[in-house]
């Protein structure tokens, strides 16, 4: 027997199939472009041959019809005469920071020996069109940041400074549900499209190796080769941990120092005494008064264990090797470096650069996926610590940035066959090591180099440029463990002995 279809069936399938008919040309009507400019940002040297332009991609692409926003790309001509075809595609961390300062140190990049580079501005950072900036929120940290704050009145003003923000933006017309990981892969993926390139390797560092990951996950196709420098995967909810990866990196150091025979000689059981040290702090603050360089009134600060551990955890790379000697400055009541470090505090108050475009990613991302229990027990975890927040951002910030939760997919964990090159620094507090080991359950082509006695973001160490001459190695041969000299040379650092 026949089934006979209804006629109102009828109808509305027809109707349906012409709607999805409209929707898919409509979808198709933008397509996104880049476009040259002669207004770079800066003077490049006239002997890097490079390309400067506006990648210019939707905003929404649930709207295409709707705003679009400009993304500035620099182009670097490799300096071989016959460069491989594989452009490398960089782009930084933060979130928030820019990609567009990289440009007047080209010529240190040991990457354009063998191929070109292309320099990608992320969507609501500094230079891209709208810039996502929050000078409230500069000032409100500056503000709380003054000895005369309190806890309460500091998180008022952050408040405060968040609120403003926000209206501001949308005042502008910005959607500020758009500004997150996913989108940002996109674009890169509009601009490989736009260029027409065939294969390209990812060069990416800290928050842009989620970046990387969501381009693992949804366009693979393209992607030769990935490093991921100082990674933190999808799946890991970073305010839960940060303060244990804090604490864990110090106690690597300490624990090297103690092995060390002329620190532990110079600094004997530095480790319990620096412990000590913040503990007793915490319980009865360092009264410290300095002349703020502006006004020259006198300031008076009082300093506790969570401010203290600053010393190690501010460090560099470069200037891990003095930390135990600055720590033992601290115990004999020398309180020189931390009274500088607060006059620069006084000096310097920021400019709250890309700092809308963090908030929106933090608070889609990353708050919605955290634990406010487990939040609240690392608050409570390090009693010498009471005081440090775990949290990038408070519940009440996020509350008012109010953005959309990403899908959670977003904190899921990616997997690949893609070459992927893992690196890390061994004091690393920000993504520590660990992550990468478990991100290499995932990723079945993979390799992680850890440079021992290094911090965040190895491959932008300008004093050894040991980790960037293995991540261009890994780039040449992707699919073989990169191994050069200068990394068999690095060793635990050679600690300062007063």
């Amino acid at each position: 027997m026949r089934l006979l279809k209804h006629p109102t069936i009828i109808y509305i399938t027809t109707f349906l199939l012409m709607f999805q008919s409209c929707k898919s040309q409509e979808t198709s009507h933008f397509v996104p472009t880049f476009k040259e400019s002669k207004n770079s940002f800066f003077k490049i040297k006239e002997d890097q041959a490079y390309t400067f332009g506006y990648l210019k991609v939707l905003e929404n692409r649930d709207k295409p019809n709707g705003r679009t926003i400009e993304l500035p790309i620099y182009i670097f001509k490799s300096r071989h005469p016959n460069p491989k075809k594989d452009p490398i595609i960089y782009t930084v961390g933060g979130p928030g920071n820019s990609s567009m300062y990289s440009a007047q140190y080209m010529k240190y990049y040991k990457y354009l020996d063998d191929r070109d580079v292309i320099l990608f501005e992320q969507r609501g950072t500094e230079f891209s069109k709208p810039h996502l900036d929050c000078p409230e929120w500069a000032e409100a940290l500056y503000q709380s940041s003054l000895p005369d704050f309190d806890k309460q009145t500091s998180d008022q003003l952050l408040e405060s400074a968040a609120t403003a923000c926000r209206e501001r933006l949308k005042e502008q017309q910005i959607d500020l549900n758009q500004y997150h990981t996913t989108a940002i892969a996109e674009d890169i993926n509009d601009l490989i499209n736009a260029l027409d390139i065939e294969s390209y390797n990812l060069l990416t560092i800290s928050y842009s190796t989620k970046i990387a990951q969501v381009l693992l996950r949804d366009h693979p196709k393209r992607i030769r080769s990935v490093v991921m420098d100082s990674p933190l995967p999808l799946e890991v909810n970073y305010d839960e941990q940060s303060i244990t990866n804090l604490v864990e990196s110090v106690d690597k150091l300490f624990f090297d120092c103690e092995n060390d025979r002329d620190c532990n000689k110079a600094y004997p059981n530095v480790k319990t005494r620096f412990w000590t040290f913040l503990s007793e702090t915490t319980k009865t603050p360092i009264e410290l008064t300095v002349e703020h360089p502006n006004t020259k009134k006198e300031e008076l600060f009082y300093l506790s264990g969570n401010d203290l551990i600053s010393i190690v955890s501010a460090a560099s790379t470069g200037d891990i090797y003095a930390v135990p000697s600055e720590i033992d400055k601290l115990l004999r009541d020398d309180f020189s470096t931390i009274k500088y470090k607060l006059i620069n505090l006084l000096q310097n108050k920021g400019s709250g650069s890309g700092i809308g475009m963090r908030l929106s990613v933090w608070c889609a991302e990353e708050y919605p996926f955290a634990s406010q229990d487990a939040i609240y027990k690392e608050s409570k975890a390090y009693p010498e610590l009471i005081g440090l927040e775990p949290d990038v951002y408070s519940s009440s910030v996020c509350n008012i940035w109010s953005v959309k939760k990403v899908e959670d997919i977003e904190n899921s964990p990616v997997k690949s066959d893609i070459p992927v090159l893992l690196i890390n620094g061994e004091y690393d507090s920000q993504t520590p090591p660990k992550w990468a080991a478990q991100m290499q359950n995932n990723l079945s082509s993979s390799f992680h180099i850890i440079f021992k006695g290094w911090k965040h973001t190895p491959t932008t160490n300008w004093s050894n440029t040991c980790a960037m001459e293995m991540a261009n190695q890994f780039f040449n041969d992707p699919t073989t463990k990169p191994i050069i000299p200068c990394f068999e040379n690095i060793t635990s650092p050679k600690f300062k002995v007063d």
